[in-house]
């Protein structure tokens, strides 16, 4: 599978929050992760755009 070129919109990713815990998101940019530290959740970045579904997210150890 290719690796995308397109990054997240970074005036997107400052309004972005856990649908959650509604606490801010830390952008793991290797990773193309927004990762919510309240809800031990990594939330995937795909095409550039943030998949802010619980159940698409990886649960941090």
């Amino acid at each position: 599978m290719p690796v995308s070129t397109k990054t997240a919109d970074p005036k997107l990713l400052e309004v972005l929050v856990c649908p959650l815990t509604k606490a801010p998101l830390e952008y793991d940019a290797a990773r193309q992760e927004l990762i919510s530290r309240q809800a031990k959740l990594a939330f995937p970045i795909r095409e550039g755009i943030p998949i802010m579904l619980v159940d698409e997210a990886r649960k941090l150890d």
